[in-house]
């Protein structure tokens, strides 16, 4: 073993020789208060003793994480209502020691292509959902049936959501006078909308780099880093836990806590978060946050909180004080929603499955909804699954507030979603005239001025105003953060701009 002492007295170890049990041992003599040495394998262990200097801050979030102080045997053994494994079969070396580095890297080997050889271990770059369900397996499996780990695929693989993203991101030029654009880079790509909904992270070769460790040799990973929640990993898994249970903590507090849903749930598409600062829940939210447990995995309405968050209504295991189960908990986020609000075109019953490329309406295009507003029936849910969901949402509901409350909450709910879908249809059919006049072409539905109008009204201002009305009063959206103004508002420009080109044309 080399040691060479650096400014600050920092000890850098250059360690490919030296033993694991060497290791060990020095990590040991400073890691009293925490897991046993018994409990801490001697993979993780060897990965500590150079981490904890490399890395000190991933080795502190693991020491506050759940992993790092309890066993997968003893987790096991905990009531269902308070059990976070779900897995029994989890091997006997695995289920004796707390979850550490190499329990969460060294796993499934064979179909890593991220693994490459560290120290004297193979070792995986990145963990996925595959990985996790070696003890998670009921939230993977859950997770794997959503929209949310279909995310990349729903979006890239749907030839009319491509085409919004070129629309949208694409790179401008001026010809001669002339607009020009060209496809978004992937880079930009990776900044924008798979920065929320997911990279394909490949494996493009093998690279040596100097680290404070001395030199090493890496696999060189391409869509890396992201924690978006439809990633494709290097196993062939869809999707990433951390982007709820953020490394190295896996906190289900940060999960819990309707920040973590503001990193991609934000206005003008998608407004949950705005809406809900504004709304009488965020207030109490705001207001009484400190006073709550985020950490009882049994969260415990009128006791653990007193106004839902985001978890509250779409994924956590909810229970009254007397310890009944209000909501099972899930990791598939829209089998609670018997709605999708936020549709192309309209809105729509929730999709059967979290794969929606599969999905064929009447024009034989991959959306739930024809222009005129008719449902793709066969890939969206029945009307009774949508009467058990929405009933199942009301039970939620019910924990806090009348029968009657509720009731009329929800009808509100489903005015609104009847009048935006009635606003939306008007824009569609002016649009479809300017179609149908040659005004503008159809190639590319949302290349030109009116056609970005007419995006604005069911992309910006619909979801807004269903959004607010959905999340218990946020009236300002539902009015003038675009809601109700700039659906009229836009509607006659729209109007205004089809009889000016119309004239113009004579």
């Amino acid at each position: 073993m080399q040691v060479k002492l650096k400014k600050g007295d920092r000890f850098v170890f250059y360690f490919r020789t030296v033993p694991v049990c060497v290791l060990l041992v020095v990590f040991m003599l400073g890691t009293s208060g925490f897991a046993s040495a018994k409990q801490i394998s001697q993979e993780t262990s060897a990965c500590l003793s150079c981490h904890e200097m490399v890395t000190p801050g991933i080795v502190k979030d693991w020491r506050t994480s759940l992993h790092s102080n309890i066993t997968p045997s003893d987790a096991f053994k905990k009531p269902e209502l308070t059990r976070m494994v779900s897995t029994q079969d989890i091997n006997k070396k695995l289920a004796s020691v707390v979850v550490g580095c190499y329990e969460c890297h060294g796993l499934n080997k064979q179909s890593h292509k991220d693994n490459f050889e560290h120290n004297g271990f193979k070792i995986n770059i990145v963990v996925s959902p595959k990985d996790c369900a070696t003890c998670h397996l009921d939230e993977v499996t859950q997770y794997s049936n959503s929209k949310k780990a279909h995310a990349i695929k729903n979006l890239v693989q749907n030839p009319v959501y491509s085409q919004l993203i070129d629309a949208t991101i694409s790179q401008k030029i001026l010809d001669k006078g002339i607009l020009k654009s060209s496809k978004p880079t992937t880079s930009t790509q990776k900044e924008t909308c798979l920065g929320c909904h997911g990279t394909s992270v490949k494996v493009e070769g093998i690279r040596d780099k100097k680290t404070q460790m001395g030199d090493m040799r890496f696999p060189v990973l391409s869509g890396w880093p992201n924690v978006a929640v439809g990633r494709e990993n290097p196993d062939g898994s869809l999707g990433a836990c951390t982007s709820c249970h953020p490394r190295h903590s896996f906190s289900i507090e940060i999960a819990r806590k309707p920040y973590t849903c503001a990193q991609c749930h934000l206005d003008p598409d998608v407004p949950a978060w705005n809406v809900y600062k504004e709304s009488k829940h965020g207030n109490i939210y705001f207001s009484k946050w400190h006073e709550w447990d985020f950490k009882n995995p049994s969260w415990t309405l009128g006791k653990d909180f007193k106004a839902p968050t985001c978890a509250t209504c779409h994924n956590s295991q909810v229970v009254s004080p007397d310890g009944n189960t209000i909501a099972k908990r899930t990791h598939d986020f829209g089998s609670r929603l018997w709605v999708r609000l936020f549709g192309l075109i309209y809105s729509h019953p929730q999709p059967k499955h979290g794969d929606t490329t599969k999905i064929r309406n009447k024009d034989g295009l991959p959306l739930p909804t024809t222009l005129t507003g008719a449902y793709a029936s066969d890939g969206l849910i029945s009307k009774d699954e949508q009467q058990r969901r929405l009933s199942a949402m009301k039970t939620i509901c019910n924990g806090c507030h009348s029968e009657n409350w509720v009731d009329g909450h929800f009808q509100k709910l489903h005015n609104t979603i009847k009048e935006t879908d009635s606003m939306v249809y008007t824009s569609t059919m002016l649009m479809m005239d300017v179609w149908k006049s040659k005004v503008e072409d159809k190639t590319n539905l949302f290349d030109e001025s009116i056609e970005k109008m007419w995006v604005r009204q069911w992309l910006f201002y619909a979801n807004s105003i269903r959004y607010a009305s959905a999340m218990t009063g946020a009236p300002d959206y539902a009015t003038f953060k675009n809601g109700w103004w700039n659906m009229n508002e836009t509607l006659q420009h729209m109007n205004d701009w089809f009889k000016f080109k119309r004239q113009t044309r004579r």
